[in-house]
């Protein structure tokens, strides 16, 4: 940021000595405000990723391998937290089991599958934890999973693999198995999307573009 600010000073300079032309200076302008406007551009993931290390500490207490990082149960993560995002915050809600047709809190599941593009059939294993703490307060957000009923589920040593997503005060937790019923893997017709990858890609693709056009300009 300390770099862009410079730049934009180096910028004004230039364009008071009739070095840069106006167009050069609004392009910035538009694409300083672009960027600006982003939801956290910068480490948008870092709450995320500190949660499941926090559960992968204490997996590591309790004698448990890690969770693997799996990408399609990131996904429901993040689909689930945006279908609770107006819902009172009232901590821990209570386990969602996977399996298809069984989530009266999320009525349109079996569409969010769909928008990660799983399979339903590789569901039933797993389990769905969300947890809505007030300005996503680290160590009460990991105490929520650890010190609840949701600690069973992290003691279970069937779970494998996790996702983790989140929206305003809400955190959500998906746990996968390495089992075919609970792998979350993809359709047969693979034609689902990943909206992690894409909300990521879209933040990259920006930073880039201006990250160029500095370039050019200096």
């Amino acid at each position: 940021m300390s770099y862009l600010l410079q730049s934009i000073k180096v910028l004004c300079s230039r364009r008071k000595e009739g070095m840069a032309s106006s167009l050069q200076f609004s392009l910035l302008v538009v694409l300083l405000h672009a960027l600006l406007l982003l939801p956290n551009p910068v480490n948008c993931s870092d709450e995320e990723d500190n949660l499941l290390q926090g559960l992968n500490s204490y997996r590591n207490s309790v004698s448990l391998p890690a969770l693997a990082k799996n990408e399609k149960a990131e996904c429901l993560a993040d689909e689930v937290a945006d279908e609770l995002e107006d819902k009172p915050c009232i901590g821990n809600m209570g386990p969602i089991t996977a399996a298809s047709g069984s989530q009266p809190q999320i009525p349109n599941y079996p569409d969010l599958l769909k928008k990660c593009d799983i399979d339903p059939n590789t569901t039933k294993d797993g389990v769905i934890l969300p947890v809505c703490v007030p300005n996503h307060v680290e160590t009460l957000v990991l105490t929520n999973y650890t010190h609840t009923q949701y600690s069973k589920y992290l003691n279970n040593s069937k779970y494998t693999g996790a996702g983790v997503g989140s929206e305003d005060d809400w955190m959500v937790v998906v746990l996968t198995t390495n089992t075919p019923s609970g792998s979350f893997a993809s359709t047969s017709s693979g034609a689902g999307n990943n909206r992690v990858s894409r909300v990521g890609l879209g933040r990259c693709s920006v930073f880039f573009v201006l990250g160029v056009f500095l370039a050019m300009l200096m």
